[in-house]
């Protein structure tokens, strides 16, 4: 395998996309070659593994579809406030976004104003050890609170709690958030059970 190859791949933890590939010099016909001899397994279209490589199924959609911010239960789940495991992916995409095939992927997909969809954008790590991108706590909570008519109720209200016994939850932040996505209202109603 050569070298240059050998270096994103343990750089990306066992996975290369074909543009990390050509950008540094391996063409597509090396790439199918080495499928071939069982060097690398391609998982998905574009992407990827060293074999025997566990596959990180949210880091491989955010290699394919750079404008999925993981959000709702996902991003609950890679901030630890929650304990279940998210059965499907949720992720928010920009108005006009073509979230066909996400949604055939079986991702939960919301969308929201195209301003607004990177406001409290940050990266986080997967337990696999790569970094997707994914909503700040604040606007996680505004998230949910906004799509609490499709969410769990034990799930949001568990949320709220974990939050707000977090040595670094910024509560003037997340009232700016709540009054930016208009859930100020039912936001206070929870924190006053809580707090």
């Amino acid at each position: 395998m050569p070298d240059e190859l050998q270096s994103i791949l343990v750089q990306n933890g066992g996975t290369v996309t074909t543009a990390q590939a050509n950008a540094v010099g391996i063409s597509n016909e090396r790439l199918r070659l080495l499928i071939k001899s069982g060097i690398l397994e391609r998982v998905s279209f574009g992407v990827y593994v060293l074999p025997n490589e566990f596959i990180d199924k949210m880091y491989i959609a955010q290699l394919q579809r750079s404008k999925i911010i993981y959000s709702h239960e996902t991003a609950l789940f890679l901030h630890d406030l929650t304990d279940r495991d998210p059965l499907n992916y949720s992720v928010t995409v920009p108005t006009g976004y073509n979230a066909a095939r996400l949604r055939n992927d079986g991702f939960t997909v919301f969308t929201i104003k195209r301003e607004l969809h990177g406001l409290g954008k940050m990266e986080l790590t997967t337990m696999f050890g790569h970094t997707v991108a994914t909503y700040s706590m604040e606007r996680t909570i505004c998230d949910c609170l906004r799509s609490r008519n499709q969410m769990d109720i034990a799930v949001v209200t568990n949320a709220v709690k974990r939050y707000s016994l977090r040595k670094d939850k910024n509560l003037n932040t997340l009232m700016r958030m709540a009054e930016t996505f208009q859930v100020a209202k039912p936001l206070q109603n929870y924190l006053e059970v809580l707090l």
